[in-house]
Parts: C-alpha cells; sequence; structure tokens
C-alpha cells in the first residue's frame, strides 16, 4: 500500500510506502481468521453463499518472482513449474521488517492471479485457504453486505426454500458484477497513484536516486526509488554497447561489455522526464555513480 501525502492544494508533498505496524498485523489476522471460519461453515451447511476465490498463478509469472528475489538472498522450493502457497507465506514472513518488504511484497502480489468472487468455493491459493469469504467489510464492499443478509436470514430462520431460491437466483450474478467492479476500481486506484507519482516526479527531473530494478524487457529496464515510484530506462539510453535481452534469465547483457542488468540489482539514476499524458516516468543511468560503485 502506498501513501501519498497531499497538502490543501491537493499537490503531493511526499510519497512513501505504507506502514504497516504490530497493531495493523493482528487486525488482519483477526478479519482472516474470521472470514475464512464464516466461509467454512456455510460452505458445510450447504448454504448458498458469495466466496472470494484465488486461483494458482502462473509459472513463468512465479519464475519471474524467484529470479527477483535471487538478488536479494531469497529462494522459493518449487514442485515443477508450481510452487505451494506456503513457501510465499515464508517469503512475506522473511522479509517483514527489512528494507526490501514493500518491494517484494508487492511485486509477489503482481505475480499472483487476480481474485474474484463466486458462488463456487474454489479456495484462496494467496491465503493456502481451502474456504474463504469476504465477511468483515460491510462499509466498503458489497459482497461481505450479501453475505451477512444471509447470515441474518439463517440466524432468524428465514432461510427457507424460497430463500435459498432467491439467493441461487441473484447470486451469479452478484459475484460476476462485484468481481467487474472492484476490477474498475483497482484500476481507478492505480491510474491516480501513477498521476499523483508523476505530479510529484517533474518537479524532481535531474534528481539523483538509487533504485532497484524491478523490470527487464527488450525495451529497457524498469527501476524502481525507495518512494515506490518507477521509471523506464530506455534500452536506447543504455550507454557503450548494444543490449539484448535475455528471456530466460529476465537480464539484459551487453554484448562485447557483457555488462548486465538483472532483476534485484541496485542501480543509480537521474530522473530525466514525466509524460502526463501517458503517465510514465524516464529515467537515466547515473554513470558518475555507477563507475564510483
Amino acid at each position: 500500500m502506498i501513501l501519498t501525502c497531499l497538502n490543501e492544494k491537493s499537490n503531493v508533498i511526499d510519497i512513501k510506502p505504507y506502514e504497516r505496524n504490530a497493531a495493523t498485523k493482528l487486525i488482519e489476522d483477526f478479519m482472516l481468521i474470521a472470514n475464512e471460519t464464516v466461509a467454512e461453515h456455510f460452505y458445510f451447511l450447504d448454504m448458498p453463499f458469495v466466496y472470494r476465490v484465488h486461483e494458482k498463478p502462473e509459472s513463468d509469472k512465479i519464475n519471474k518472482l524467484a529470479s527477483f528475489i535471487r538478488g536479494f538472498g531469497y529462494g522459493l522450493k518449487m514442485k515443477g513449474e508450481e510452487v505451494h502457497p506456503k513457501e510465499l507465506q515464508k517469503l512475506l514472513s522473511s522479509i517483514a521488517d527489512t528494507p526490501e518488504e514493500a518491494l517484494i511484497s508487492r511485486l509477489t502480489l503482481r505475480s499472483m492471479q487476480r481474485a474474484k468472487y463466486s458462488t463456487n468455493c474454489g479456495g484462496h491459493y494467496g491465503l493456502a485457504c481451502e474456504y474463504y469469504c469476504h465477511f468483515t467489510s460491510p462499509i466498503r464492499r458489497y459482497p461481505d453486505l450479501q453475505i451477512h443478509r444471509i447470515i441474518k436470514d439463517f440466524i432468524h430462520g428465514r432461510m427457507n426454500e424460497d430463500k435459498i431460491m432467491h439467493y441461487n437466483n441473484i447470486l451469479d450474478e452478484v459475484a460476476s458484477n462485484s468481481s467487474s467492479r472492484e476490477r474498475l476500481a483497482d484500476e481507478a486506484e492505480r491510474e491516480t497513484d501513477k498521476l499523483k507519482k508523476c505530479q510529484y516526479m517533474e518537479r524532481r527531473i535531474g534528481y539523483k536516486y538509487t533504485g532497484i530494478i524491478s523490470g527487464v524487457t527488450n525495451w529497457g529496464i524498469y527501476v524502481e526509488l525507495d518512494n515506490t515510484c518507477e521509471g523506464l530506462i530506455h534500452i536506447s539510453k543504455i550507454p557503450g554497447d548494444y543490449y539484448y535481452y535475455d528471456e530466460k534469465e529476465y537480464k539484459l547483457i551487453g554484448e562485447s561489455t557483457k555488462r548486465t542488468f538483472s532483476l534485484g540489482h541496485k542501480i543509480d539514476i537521474i530522473v530525466n522526464g514525466v509524460d502526463m499524458i501517458s503517465k510514465t516516468i524516464d529515467f537515466i543511468i547515473d554513470e558518475e555513480a555507477e563507475e564510483l560503485t
């Protein structure tokens, strides 16, 4: 989660990762247990219900994550092309309270499939739960409110055949609409974050930062700063050699110099430009700083 600080004119004065403290983690643990318990209980009651379902991640994304965290000295035990969700939980536990926690947590989340709402209990991969639902936030999520209605009908003895038929008729659409609305809300949030980050970095063109390579492609390398802002160093802006993309190792390698840019490596950059229309930030390599290191 990103914390964006604005002044009275809605101008960005600071951007930084949101720090989770012990109280936050304790509340999250209670919420997870409540959600899991309610989902399991109503699954075995064989009642109409709305579950939170999270499928297994795609193998190429997990391979990319494994390659990235190796740069920090971490690893994932994999069976073939698959990784057990407990391994990801072990990873998140091992990075707790480390400087790289925010970055690795976000990239781990990006490696996952998108969770969705469903009337079928398909389990939640990321949480390693066989039964899961969203029960604890009726103020901000409609599926939670729908589940509360089901629970109230059951507690008060109103879950007769007519009620069951009613829920069976509407819940598939409820789950589908809730999933699609959630995707739109997430997209709006991402676009707002990108806009605010561009506004913040536009006033810092020419500034020097040290970041971490968070993505490698055949068109360049993405670098994420400590403040969570991410920018692209285009391959045409990398001096001194012709670079080719090693797709298996997620690296850019200099043809003559063998200079290598890999996921997870630190790199010194200069903010080179901001495009407010496309909401993108451009970096160039700070060659003077790189030479010193």
